[in-house]
Parts: structure tokens; sequence; C-alpha cells
């Protein structure tokens, strides 16, 4: 059973057949998915239909190419909707300089205060970075060091998860030692994408969580289509070639990390290292 850990379902692109979207993934042994907010009214939407979809969770947040024309009252709207049924983290959030649609320090405003309501609700980060590594970094271990010790979030397995995982080695390093996990999105599945592969064949397998990014980001031999939670399995088939593990054992280990992650019920958390000791990357063993 696999977690898909970012999706759109609220996306235009799904308008008409959403229903099946979500039968075809529980068919394929989606048990859940997470639904990601880019701004209020979306929030509102991803909000409104976890609570009417028994597979469908929520994250809720304002994404850094929305952020420049938000009303003053955003944070008590964002706080509020944080507060609904079935909402288990605050994103999608982050740092985008590819689009160049918000400015820099607009995009760093919303972020710290978005950082500081999860830190303060307990709720777990979905992190956006585009073209940003070095900046997002520091505005991460500023969050991490000052800001969240003392606060609910502190309390928690994770700390949040960096979505469709693209920096290097020492930002996985890094993050890893700063309480996040790793999304590993369709990406990782295109022949060509040799440094990705490289780098999550050294990923400890407990710090990944699987995610479509869907309709976007379709994996091999989907990609240039709309991508959809079903496709997830793809994601976890190729982890499974690069660590050496069997399918079923990458769904285990994924799944437990995502219930951990964002507060699904029961997991196998015994069979798991502690998450606060920031593992160095190394080849995982076969079982």
């Amino acid at each position: 059973m696999l977690i898909d850990t970012h999706c759109h379902l609220t996306a235009t692109q799904f308008d008409a057949d959403r229903e099946a979207v979500l039968a075809r993934a529980q068919a394929a042994g989606v048990m859940a998915m997470v639904t990601i907010a880019t701004d209020l009214s979306d929030a509102v939407a991803v909000a409104t239909l976890a609570a009417a979809q028994p597979a469908v969770y929520a994250a809720v947040g304002i994404h850094p190419n929305e952020a420049a024309h938000l009303p003053p009252d955003w944070p008590e709207q964002l706080r509020a909707l944080a507060g609904r049924p079935r909402v288990v983290a605050i994103g999608e959030i982050g740092l985008d300089y590819y689009w160049r649609r918000v400015p820099e320090e607009v995009q760093k405003s919303v972020l710290r205060q978005q950082l500081d309501l999860a830190a303060g609700l307990g709720l777990p980060v979905i992190l956006h970075d585009r073209e940003a590594h070095d900046d997002l970094r520091a505005e991460l271990r500023d969050w991490v060091q000052r800001r969240v010790p003392g606060t609910p979030l502190a309390a928690r397995p994770f700390v949040g998860v960096l979505h469709s995982f693209s920096g290097d080695r020492a930002m996985a390093e890094e993050a890893c030692a700063w309480g996040f996990v790793l999304g590993v999105a369709g990406p990782v599945t295109f022949p060509k994408a040799r440094d990705l592969q490289a780098l999550v064949r050294d990923l400890p397998p407990e710090r990944v969580v699987v995610e479509t990014d869907s309709p976007y980001l379709a994996p091999h031999p989907y990609r240039g289509r709309r991508n959809e939670p079903a496709h997830v399995a793809l994601v976890a088939a190729k982890l499974a070639e690069l660590w050496g593990l069997p399918v079923a054992q990458v769904a285990a280990i994924t799944t437990a990390t995502a219930c951990r992650l964002f507060g699904l019920g029961a997991t196998p958390a015994a069979e798991l290292p502690d998450p606060r000791r920031g593992p160095t990357l190394t080849k995982p063993e076969a079982a």
C-alpha cells in the first residue's frame, strides 16, 4: 500500500474525471493521497475535498508564485483553514526563483510567516524549492535552529518534507539532520536522470516519501501526459530498482514514513531509526 504525499487533486485538469482518478489510485494500491493547496481559494477547495473523500487528506498554504497579492488577513484565514478536519500540513510553501513572478523578499516574508504558523500549530511543512537552494537552506536552518524549539512541532517525528527534491547531496544530508524527509517524484524514472538517480540511490529509505505532484511531472512512460496518483506506483518501483529492495518493502517503508510525517495513525515506528539522529547518506542494504 502506498501514499501519494503530494498531488493537486483540485486542479482543473481533474474536473472531468476526479472520481475516476481517485478510484484508479485506490485500485493501484494507493491507500491515501495528500492534496496540496497553492493559494487561499485552493486551500478551501482541498480542505473541502478531503472532508468528502476518506482516502484524501489536505495541506493548506500559499505557494511562492502566489504570494504577491494577498489580503491583509491572509495569515488569519490560513490559520482557520489549518484547523479544518483532515488538514495535515502547511503547504505548498517555499521559494521559486525560476518564474520570477514575485519579488524574492516578498516570497521570503510569506514563507517565514507560514513556517512560524506551522511550528505553532504543530503541523509539518511541505516545501517547494525551484532554483532557490541556497536561500531556502538559509531560511530553514534559521527556522529549525531558532524558531522550532519549544513549539508543538518540535515534538513531531519530522518537521516537514522537501517536495520533489532537486538539491544536492549536501542539502539532502542537512535536511535529514534538521528533521526533514525528502519527496521523490516522477523525474527519478526518466532514463536520462542519472544524477538524480545516483543521489536517490544513496538516500536512507526511511527518510524518503513518494509523490506524483499530479497532474504534473508524470513518470516514464507517461512523461508529457497528465499525471495522476495511481502513477506513484511507478516511482516506488524505480526506488526498488535503485535500492535493490522488493517493491513491497519500499512501499512499507515509505508509507510508514508518510504516516509518521503527517500523523496518519499507527505505524511500525519500531522498525525505523530514530528520525532525530540526522543520518548520513549511505547505500542501503537489501533485506
